[in-house]
């Protein structure tokens, strides 16, 4: 079992930044790889950007590429999620995932942290 704890969330003005963190406790030795998702109302979910335990690169969604950058901290077991020049439309709640090694989708969800940027 693994458990996610996601933290950062908040209410911030278009053009500030927020960094998320996403804690994993448990069976961490089999993270393949993390990533970061999110919903907004009414809308279906959204990949945000996602990493390797390896670190070797970074995958990022179309609409946050040159402003959202994700990183992980092998040591704390922690992914974080750095966002800059937020815009209105990425107000969502944002869902960290684990993703074991074998798996072929991601097996852990974080309860989600809500991010509301006001134009």
């Amino acid at each position: 079992q693994v458990q996610l704890a996601e933290s950062g969330g908040g209410l911030v003005q278009a053009g500030d930044s927020l960094r998320l963190s996403c804690a994993a406790s448990g069976r961490t030795f089999s993270i393949n790889r993390m990533g970061w998702f999110r919903q907004a109302p009414g809308k279906e979910r959204e990949f945000v950007a996602s990493i390797p335990w390896s670190g070797a690169y970074t995958t990022y969604g179309n609409s946050v590429k040159g402003r959202f950058t994700i990183s992980r901290d092998t040591a704390k077991n922690t992914v974080y999620l750095q966002m800059d020049s937020l815009k209105s439309e990425d107000t969502a709640v944002y869902y960290c995932a684990l993703r074991l090694l074998g798996s072929v989708d991601y097996d852990y969800w974080g309860q989600g942290t809500q991010v509301t940027v006001s134009s």
